[in-house]
């Protein structure tokens, strides 16, 4: 029917007077409506809430056609809202719920309602369910709940709720749900949370709840599931938990709990997961826990308990997971732990475990992941570890392990091995083509003979493979090995390696390649051209010869390459010079011959990078002499004569000016920066106009441009004469520490009053300034693995260890390939050497009370790397959140990750690797120094990362 336009104004009116008469006869509607325009609804998902014109009332409820709305079979009265994630936003007012007598379930979870909770929710007498979890709702929970006589669920799991835990939920007598999880609720458990009588699930965790758990909990006849950690209470476990003789699932994991733990809870024969790790428990694990019959799952990891694993646990036939790893346990693996059938998982790493593991270990279960790393165990692999055809995750390294690996050389199963770090020996048994999803393997630091299996190119999935420092290896390189279409890094350094480099076929992938100390042979095929994500190739101390080849030079991510210790010859290719990505060169030791190409870049890398090539000559080696006539030799000596004394007048004046009365102005310089004199750097400086006003003792600096043009970065430090000697020798041992994740110290200018530190100018800026912006996994991993290669390096590799002092994302630096660099390290040291705030022979590590000094700086590091791994994974938005993730549930900490990085069940590597990740994350925060582990340790958690080559 057509509406003429005179008539569209009456029509409309008529129909808003329809729908004005339609809800006077549906409260619930209209109550619904006015609920949607309160709120935000980011995704029009209540786009269907609308009552269409030209209806009459029929005594039915028109929102029981809407989303989300549930009605009785008559379609006349409202009996359940469900508005579950549905990204709705905006407070919940509350003065709409009146005409909801009715309703039986509300649940609005997995939104963003903020604001406090409405208490006129409480009004609703019939409420069975009330979910409001997964938003933000803040406040004091409100009193009032009693009036849902009804309840059965209450269920307000991660909201923003504050103050004390709500005691009157104890009246609801039919409740049997209760999860006050993942909010700021502080003070004390009330102890009438013991006197629930319908309560079969409690979920108190990640908190901020405090004092000492009620034994009063032992009452709760009817609880099958608890879960109360992630708090920080005090005292230990209350033995009255026992009593819950109902309990299925109990988890007290990260709350701060001391004390042994109490023998009683064996009475807990129905339970089936017990978590109690990340506390300081201590003591000995009771033998009388193998009464616990239907156990599957325990873990006691990240505590202090000491003595064996008991004996009785052969009882626990239904064990899958056991978790033991991080205490102080000793002794042996009892052999009952192998005849156990269910075991799954083995973790009993960083222990002080000695003898052999047992000899059925594997062989009847379905073992999936044991790692036994970081203990003192001796003897060989068991037989039959692999016999269940699951093990997919086997981790052997640092301990005392000899003998071979033929218990796997069928164990097609595996995914990752890592056996480094131990005494075994023999033949390389792996046959690589039945390993069909193998990505890790580590076999280094061992005395392993025969070679490398030929068939190595036949495990397709292979991304990680390091064989070094097994001295009898022998063999070659296999044929094939670049062809490997995942591989990105083949580590064989010190393996007495002969033959040729193979052809570099297909090496899209290859990331890294180590093959110094061998005796590899023949030349650097021009194939590895095909290389183009090479960043790192050592190839020192071996017998190469011929040219190096310009096509490695040209390779656009190439940060490190070492061809020191051979007999190279030819030239060195001027392409090195021309690298945006370059850090490192060193061609030192060869028979090049020519001119070192005019690159800065080239020249930077300091005469130690091509020492040791008597046919080289240029700069930063001595200048290459050509033979002129006599005439032109006096014309350029009389010349030169006249500038230098024109120069050294000015440069005499400069001086005067600047020093006074501060003595005399010295050079030191380091590899990577040309012999200036101080004189030459103080030229630079007159151009720098901010210079003097560069305040001391702060991380601010200038830039300025020396003679050859290199441009740096300087930092201004006032001294006294008598800190002279002693922080410039510090300074000394910053300069002489290189790594291609540390900004490079290139010298320092210096007099008695004051001294000039010049680092590599990074154009890419610092991590602080480009925390939010998304980066994708990978990145985030080479970042990660960036800093905690650097740190590594001045923890572990420099002698004395350097503490960084002032970890954080501003002090990590990107050069030109955005590789990670650290910045400020040992510069807080500096200072208090200067100032005289620690003794003289702090530098040398010459006390005990030094060394307790510089412990507490590392750990310091440790847990500021922690942190920054949080800023990484949330693109900046946790900041210093090293004491609220102890705080939160585990699985909680990981939902947020997966959410904060995308990361869904399509992708399980990436899950996998992100809860590898905030596993060191979590290790590295532990409010206990000593709990924390070595940044070694941690790296070689972190080793199996994508950035890394897993």
């Amino acid at each position: 029917m057509e509406i003429s336009s005179w008539s569209l104004p009456f029509y409309l009116l008529f129909t808003s007077m329809l729908i004005v008469v339609v809800l006077a006869a549906d409260p619930y509607s209209k109550a619904l409506l006015s609920l949607k325009s309160q709120i935000i609804d980011g995704s029009n998902s209540l786009d269907d809430w609308k009552v269409p014109p030209g209806e009459t009332p029929s005594g039915k409820v028109h929102a029981c056609s809407w989303s989300g709305v549930k009605c009785n079979k008559n379609s006349t009265i409202v009996v359940g809202l469900n508005l579950c994630m549905k990204n709705l936003a905006g407070e919940l007012l509350g003065n709409q719920l009146s005409v909801f007598t009715e309703l039986v379930e509300l649940n609005v979870s997995q939104n963003a309602f903020s604001g406090e909770l409405p208490v006129e929710i409480f009004n609703l007498s019939k409420l069975t369910t009330l979910d409001i979890s997964g938003n933000n709702f803040s406040g004091r929970f409100p009193n009032g709940i009693t009036g849902l006589k009804k309840l059965v669920v209450l269920d307000a799991l991660s909201n923003s709720f504050s103050g004390p835990l709500p005691v009157e939920v104890t009246e609801l007598e039919s409740l049997k749900v209760l999860n006050l999880a993942g909010s700021y609720f502080d003070g004390e458990i009330p102890s009438s949370y013991g006197s629930f009588k319908s309560l079969e699930y409690l979920h108190l965790a990640g908190n901020s709840l405090t004092g000492k758990i009620p034994p009063e909990l032992g009452k709760l006849k009817t609880v099958t599931h608890m879960e109360i950690g992630y708090n920080f209470y005090e005292g230990s476990i209350p033995w009255q938990l026992s009593n819950m003789t109902e309990l299925q699932y109990l988890d007290i994991a990260g709350a701060n709990l001391s004390g042994s733990i109490p023998k009683q809870l064996c009475n807990l024969t129905k339970l089936e997961s017990l978590f109690l790790f990340r506390n300081q428990l201590m003591g000995s694990i009771p033998w009388e826990f193998s009464q616990m019959v239907s156990l599957i799952n325990l873990d006691l990891s990240d505590n202090l308990i000491s003595g064996p694993i008991p004996e009785s646990f052969g009882e626990l036939k239904k064990l899958k997971l056991l978790s033991l790893m991080f205490n102080e346990m000793n002794g042996t693996v009892p052999d009952t732990i192998a005849e156990l059938p269910s075991m799954e998982t083995l973790f009993i790493w960083n222990n002080f475990f000695t003898g052999s593991l047992p000899e059925n270990l594997g062989r009847h279960s379905r073992l999936r992941w044991l790692d036994v790393s970081n203990n003192s165990f001796i003897g060989s692999i068991p037989p039959g570890v692999c016999a269940g055809g699951k093990l997919f995750k086997l981790m052997l390294f640092s301990n005392n392990f000899t003998g071979n690996l033929s218990a796997l050389s069928n164990c097609s199963s595996l995914i990752r091995l890592r056996v480094e770090d131990n005494s075994f020996s023999g033949e390389i048994p792996l046959n690589f083509s039945h390993l069909h999803g193998i990505r890790y393997i580590d076999l280094s630091g061992n005395r392993f003979t025969g070679g490398i299996p030929a068939d190595i190119s036949k495990a397709l999935k292979l991304q990680y493979f390091s064989v070094s420092n097994n001295p009898e290896l022998g063999g070659t390189i296999p044929w094939k090995t670049w062809s490997l279409p995942f591989l990105q890094n083949f580590s064989a350094s010190f393996c007495n390696i002969s033959g040729n480099l193979p052809p570099f076929r297909s090496c899209k992938s290859l990331v890294v390649v180590e093959l110094q100390k061998n005796t590899i042979s023949g030349s650097i095929p021009n194939s590895i051209s095909n290389c183009q994500s090479l960043e790192i190739i050592n190839l020192a101390r071996n017998h190469l010869s011929d040219h190096i080849p310009k096509e490695l030079a040209s390779l656009p991510s190439l940060g490190v390459v070492d061809l020191s210790h051979n007999d190279f010859s030819g030239s060195i290719p001027a392409e090195f010079g021309k690298s945006s990505s370059l850090v490192l060169l060193n061609v030192s030791f060869n028979d090049i011959s020519g001119t070192i190409p005019s690159h800065k870049l080239l020249q930077s890398m300091g005469s130690s990078a091509y020492t040791g090539n008597p046919k080289l000559c240029g700069a930063p080696l001595q200048s290459c002499l050509t033979t002129i006539d006599g005439k032109k030799l006096r014309l350029i000596l009389l010349i030169s004569a006249g500038v230098v004394i024109l120069i050294a007048a000015t440069v005499s004046l400069l001086i005067r000016l600047r020093k006074g009365s501060k003595g005399q102005w010295k050079m030191n310089s380091f590899i990577g920066l040309p012999q200036f004199t101080a004189n030459d750097v103080l030229r630079s400086f007159n151009a720098t106009d901010s210079m003097e006003e560069l305040p001391p003792f702060s991380g601010a600096f200038c830039k300025a441009v020396l003679p050859t043009g290199i441009t740096v970065l300087v930092k201004k430090l006032e001294w006294e004469p008598k800190r002279v000697k002693i922080a410039s020798e510090f300074i000394t041992q910053l300069g002489n520490s290189r790594h291609m994740n540390l900004i490079r110290l290139l010298g320092f200018c210096y007099n008695n009053q004051l001294t000039y530190l010049l680092y590599d100018c990074l154009p890419n800026g610092n991590l602080a300034e480009k925390l939010r912006m998304q980066r994708d996994w990978g990145m985030k991993c080479r970042i990660i693995i960036g800093i905690a290669k650097g740190l590594c390096f001045l923890h572990h590799d420099c002698n004395p260890a350097i503490p960084h002092g002032d970890l954080k994302s501003s002090n990590v630096m990107f050069d030109d390939n955005f590789e990670p660099r650290l910045a400020d390290f040992g510069f807080k040291h500096l200072i208090q050497l200067i100032k005289g705030t620690v003794p003289a022979t702090s530098s040398r590590l010459g006390t005990g009370e030094f060394n307790d000094a510089i412990k507490e700086e590392l750990y310091k590091d440790i847990y500021n790397f922690g942190e920054l791994i949080l800023e990484i994974l949330t693109n900046g938005k946790v900041i210093k959140g090293g004491a609220s993730i102890q705080s939160k549930p585990k699985d909680v900490v990981l939902r947020e990750m997966y959410d904060e990085n995308e990361a869904g069940s399509t992708n399980s590597l990436q899950e996998d690797e992100m809860k590898q990740v905030v596993d060191v994350a979590l290790l590295c925060t532990k409010s206990r120094a000593v709990d924390r582990p070595s940044i070694e340790d941690a790296l070689k958690l972190l080793s199996g990362l994508k950035a890394n080559g897993k």
